[in-house]
């Protein structure tokens, strides 16, 4: 069993996966932690982790990067692993993340789903075939609510690629300011925020006279939630490390 402590529980991504967690036999919420009050959630509610008298297994953030400090004061005292599912962190605080996990295990990847993870993966592919033929742009469309723009996918699925096309390539957010040709080397990112869109990316290779497309829908956050849960399992007792969605699939098959 995995005691799971829930950072951001009254939030629209904690409910979903306080649900989850409710539907399996392999873990449990013994504690969760938010800074809004709200109606009995069948677990003890704290306003920050080290308040929280139960000690977790693993702790899963869904909740805001203002909340980033504290969370890993709490789990480098502890020795606790964490599952960061939260997006929107400046430069500064993924150094951050990343100099935990050299003292406590840390999960953390831009989205929790295996098809985005899975797109990566295909992005990458395409990459190394294209590259340098075909132009790339990313299209991500979510919410209306929500407040970081390009999303942390967006960027992922760039870096990827990037990394694939070996970290030369510059990513353009905005045209609209420039009248130039677009430079062979740009990666184009665009946001579109409306109405209750849960998540969509697109990955266009344009080409001569072809073009293709890669793309993934999130119908429901559920998809998001069950990435978390299965990576607070997975991360019971890990050693100190950055993991990525690419080590839970692998100790999958």
């Amino acid at each position: 069993m995995v005691n799971i402590m829930l950072c951001g529980c009254r939030g629209k991504m904690g409910h979903v996966v306080a649900d989850c967690v409710a539907a399996r036999e392999d873990c449990r919420i013994i504690a969760g932690i938010d800074v809004s009050d709200g109606p009995e959630l069948g677990f003890p509610v704290y306003r920050t982790p080290a308040e929280a008298a139960e000690k977790p297994d693993v702790i899963v953030d869904y909740s805001h990067p203002s909340s980033l400090e504290g969370l890993l004061s709490y789990a480098l005292a502890g020795k606790i692993p964490l599952v960061i599912a939260t997006t929107g962190y400046s430069g500064e605080q993924i150094a951050a993340i990343e100099a935990a996990s050299k003292e406590v295990p840390v999960f953390f990847t831009a989205n929790m789903s295996l098809g985005i993870n899975l797109l990566a993966e295909l992005a990458r592919k395409a990459a190394q075939i294209l590259g340098g033929q075909f132009d790339i742009e990313i299209v991500e469309k979510h919410h209306n609510r929500k407040l970081d723009a390009p999303s942390g996918t967006a960027l992922m699925l760039a870096d990827a690629i990037n990394d694939e096309l070996g970290g030369g390539e510059t990513y353009v957010y905005d045209r609209h300011s420039v009248r130039r040709k677009r430079d062979p080397k740009e990666i184009g990112i665009h946001s579109v925020r409306g109405g209750t869109i849960v998540g969509e990316h697109e990955i266009i290779f344009a080409g001569r006279d072809e073009v293709i497309t890669l793309s993934h829908s999130a119908a429901s956050r559920e998809v998001f939630a069950v990435g978390a849960v299965n990576a607070a399992v997975f991360m019971k007792g890990k050693a100190p490390g950055l993991y990525r969605m690419s080590d839970l699939i692998a100790a999958a098959e």
